[in-house]
């Protein structure tokens, strides 16, 4: 049985090896040429490591890479068989060669995880993308639903479905984006996270494909590894410019992927805002291969730059509802504290959802539930939102600032719209970088959390959770954990160098 589940073409990857930048080709070492076996080995383990081929894909057979490159095969044949001596390709005779990381690199563990309240003292907290409450909004929220509690106080409390008036609000605000919206195309859930295992609980199984884009969101890809789905990593375009619709288009029929997980306003982790023609192409996609399409859009409202015309959302080139489901959350836009979330979808689906939420949490809290309705009919939403993009559009500009300042290597496109960043770290190890920075007193997730299978080595992902004088510190000791990683200089000596001169 292959052990793949992509593949890459021969003329994909020769525009891939052609586009990469001298200095990361590695096409020379101390003045001398390397040859050409070991240029091309190193450009396929770059492209590896950086995500843009994803783990476990297919290669091409070393006669077409060979005539697409313009190398003799017998160079094809080296570069492969250094990148097997080096764990960055396995085969198998009648299966092909496939892309893979080395043994002893697993994904990191820490990164993303709340910072425990004794450490907030000591440690400046880049690992988790959320913002401190926009208030009185959430105060008032509260307030509003504490009046209307009552009302409620009185039945048994479980609404699987949600409550009936914060469906209705939800609809309403789906319908004044453009979508006309029915409550009964809205389930309330526990989070984002909540809305996608369920959607995961009902749509896909123990062993089914699941296509996400490379880089994801690290707690996503952790839940459908525990759910037992085999992902499929389908790489954003060149410069993270959106999607690659011909890559995706090949992976829903060649892996045929059961379902697609994708985030389309300002990526998470790399701000990416795809196109409205890359919404419509993704959607005939997922159409025509019949692969449902999970949309997470959890990111938004936070729009951060004035934009005449955004793009539609990715449901409103899928009015039948056979082939979208939305996923919403108030906790990014609003407060992480606020754990509600929703999906919008055809109300069958729907009906599945709520049959199948009996054996799993029953039901979303009804105080919050309340609080997000008072803000939507009330119009503080709006209000609250517009003070959670100006915080977000001020520390981004500080932590850009910043990076530019002391971390002038690193290399990033500055997001439009988000919470994070996406900073490649100037060939040194993100991981290393990580572990570094948390000993110097800046935590900050690395590019593999955010892969599948340990790709993106030499990226990090910076939150907008800081300004100011504390964003200007993070970024001195981050510059500080750089130096470590390329130096290989003992922590003790950075620690005087960066708190002492």
């Amino acid at each position: 049985m292959a052990q793949w589940t992509s593949a890459v073409g021969a003329p994909q990857l020769a525009r891939l090896l052609r586009s990469q930048d001298p200095r990361d080709a590695q096409l020379a070492v101390g003045g001398r040429r390397l040859p050409a076996y070991r240029g091309l080995a190193d450009g396929v383990r770059l492209l590896v490591l950086e995500g843009r081929i994803p783990v476990a894909a297919r290669l091409p057979a070393e006669r077409e890479l060979a005539a697409a490159f313009g190398v003799s095969r017998t160079t094809v044949a080296a570069a492969y068989e250094a990148l097997r001596a080096e764990g960055f390709l396995e085969s198998r005779r009648g299966s092909g060669s496939w892309t893979a990381v080395p043994a002893g690199n697993p994904l990191p563990t820490r990164g993303l995880e709340p910072l425990p309240p004794e450490a907030a003292g000591s440690m400046i907290d880049l690992g988790c993308a959320a913002l401190p409450a926009p208030e009185p909004w959430l105060t008032r929220a509260v307030q509003g639903a504490m009046a209307d509690l009552p009302l409620y106080s009185h039945t048994h409390g479980d609404y699987p479905a949600g409550l009936p008036v914060l469906r209705q609000a939800l609809a309403d605000r789906y319908t004044a984006r453009g979508i006309p919206t029915m409550p009964e195309q809205i389930m309330v859930t526990t989070g984002a996270m909540g809305a996608v295992a369920a959607i995961c609980r009902l749509c896909t199984g123990p062993g089914e494909r699941v296509a996400v884009d490379s880089p994801s969101y690290a707690n996503i890809l952790q839940l459908m590894r525990d759910a037992g789905a085999r992902l499929v990593p389908v790489a954003l375009g060149d410069k993270l410019a959106g999607w690659d619709i011909p890559v995706w288009r090949q992976v829903m029929r060649d892996a045929a992927p059961r379902m697609a997980y994708v985030v389309a306003d300002f990526h998470n982790p790399t701000g990416t805002l795809a196109t409205e023609d890359q919404r419509r192409r993704l959607v005939d996609a997922a159409r025509s291969a019949g692969t449902l399409l999970v949309v997470d859009e959890t990111m938004t409202e936070l729009r951060l730059e004035e934009d005449p015309e955004p793009p539609r959302p990715v449901c409103a080139f899928d009015p039948a509802g056979s082939a979208v489901i939305t996923v919403g959350s108030a906790s990014k836009a609003f407060w992480a504290g606020m754990r509600i979330g929703w999906v919008r979808a055809a109300p069958d689906i729907i009906r599945s959802l709520v049959a199948a939420r009996a054996y799993s949490d029953l039901g979303s809290p009804v105080l919050e539930q309340l609080a997000i309705a008072s803000l939507l009919e009330s119009g503080g939403w709006e209000k609250a939102i517009a003070i959670r993009r100006e915080q977000a559009r001020e520390n981004r500009d500080a932590i850009v600032e910043a990076l530019h300042r002391h971390l002038p290597d690193w290399e990033f496109s500055v997001p439009r719209g988000g919470l994070t960043l996406w900073a490649r770290t100037g060939g040194l190890s993100g991981s290393r970088i990580a572990e570094a920075g948390e000993r110097l007193g800046v935590r900050v997730p690395s590019g593999p959390r955010f892969g599948v299978d340990g790709a993106f080595e030499g990226f990090v992902r910076l939150p907008f959770t800081v300004s100011g004088a504390v964003a200007d510190e993070a970024a001195v000791r981050l510059a500080g954990a750089a130096r470590l990683v390329a130096t290989g200089a003992p922590v003790e000596a950075e620690l005087r160098h960066t708190f002492v001169a």
